[in-house]
């Protein structure tokens, strides 16, 4: 075991090349190209002993992934933005294959207008392709998740594709140190055996990818999601490996002073750990707050995200996405977990840090204060949802100012 200080999409590299890959299929695009660019390098240079295909657009590289991991091999790509969506038409098809593939995301919003900065907006509304979308909250996270991810992924009982996803330039070009363990134990943790899915065979050739009837397609979409379901449990017993082995435990959801806690706050990546800080200072003053980061939004936590809440007085939700017409999408998923309780407690939704806007202590700040005082703001305008970091100045400039 060794620590490095290192950027988040080295981590992701070091990722994937100590666990073996065998196969990467890339395409570059910011802020996620060091990630492939590190293992390119890796291949020409023969410290990883893999294919690396160099392709002409993020569909084709996800097209090659697939073809990859159809023949039994272990493979790996990244993504971000408009080239994540531009590889939406294949994602069902990795999933709906049942391919063991892992795709490192480096959160980047989507245009227009156009944007290099991080939100949530890409890999969110890819979440009912079939992949499992798990969600960082530093650069250590960066590097387990990914092994974690293959650890799931490959398990007989899944056989799904993951997306490990970390905001772009908060963590994908920030350094931090990082536990990187040798390749030996990693190998323990993953090792490479017989693909446990039908493979491609030039010996024994078969038909993948059938024409499915009504009278079978149903069933099989209700296959894919019993296999989700199970891999809550089986990334709880990858978690527990992956402590006993390397001394970090990973949950589905993280939770921080929430035992005792009146007003929570919950959501995704980076900006969770600013919301930590947040909550630490204002124990310290005596309030009664605490904070959930969720890393395993497919799966959705369900039940990990009830227990948590039910007791509370409140909850924020942060998204930092918007599902327009609606509200946040993290904050329906938290809606539905919370529906069928007796008493719940009352719920806000807070739109923030879009387009790489930091989220401060401030914004944090101003989030809690919202939630207390929950019931004044419902009275004033009816409306749950809210952007407490906007730029009022930019609405005064355009003249539609309140």
């Amino acid at each position: 075991m060794s620590r490095q200080y290192i950027t988040g999409c080295t981590a992701a590299a070091e990722a994937a090349k100590l666990a073996a890959v065998e196969v990467i299929a890339a395409y570059p695009i910011t802020p996620q190209t060091h990630i492939v660019q590190t293992l390119s390098q890796d291949v020409y240079n023969g410290v990883l002993d893999a294919v690396f295909v160099p392709v002409e657009s993020e569909h084709s590289a996800m097209s090659a992934t697939v073809g990859a991991s159809i023949t039994g091999a272990r493979a790996f790509t990244a993504s971000s933005s408009q080239g994540l969506a531009l590889m939406h038409e294949v994602l069902p098809y990795a999933a709906g294959l049942r391919l063991p593939i892992v795709m490192a995301i480096a959160n980047r919003s989507v245009a227009s207008p156009v944007t290099i900065f991080t939100d949530h907006q890409d890999s969110l509304p890819q979440r009912e392709t079939g992949f499992m979308q798990f969600y960082a909250e530093s650069c250590q996270d960066i590097f387990d998740l990914i092994l974690l991810a293959y650890k799931v992924t490959e398990n007989k009982d899944v056989l799904l594709p993951a997306m490990v996803c970390f905001d772009g330039f908060f963590l994908s070009h920030i350094s931090e140190p990082v536990e990187i363990p040798e390749a030996e134990e990693v190998a323990a943790f993953v090792p490479r055996t017989k693909p446990q899915y039908p493979t491609m065979d030039l010996e024994h050739p078969r038909s993948f990818n059938a024409m499915a009837f009504p009278e079978h397609f149903e069933e099989f979409q209700r296959d894919k999601f019993v296999s989700m379901a199970k891999a809550a449990s089986v990334f709880d017993e990858a978690a527990k490996e992956f402590q006993q082995r390397f001394g970090r435990l990973h949950s589905r959801i993280e939770t921080f002073f929430c035992e005792d806690a009146d007003w929570i706050l919950i959501g995704l990546g980076s900006m969770m750990g600013t919301v930590r800080t947040c909550v630490e200072e204002l124990r310290a003053k005596g309030e009664k707050v605490g904070m959930i980061a969720i890393k395993a939004y497919r799966p959705f936590p369900v039940q990990d995200v009830v227990d948590a809440l039910k007791n509370c007085k409140g909850v924020g939700v942060m998204d930092r996405d918007v599902g327009y017409g609606t509200g946040g999408i993290v904050y329906q998923d938290v809606s539905r977990s919370l529906y069928h309780l007796d008493k719940k407690p009352h719920l806000s939704n807070y739109i923030l840090g879009l387009g790489g806007r930091d989220v401060t202590k401030k914004t944090v700040y101003k989030c809690f204060e919202q939630v207390k005082t929950w019931k004044d703001a419902q009275a004033s305008d009816g409306n749950d949802v809210f952007w407490p970091d906007e730029n009022t100045k930019v609405w005064d400039t355009w003249g539609v100012g309140e």
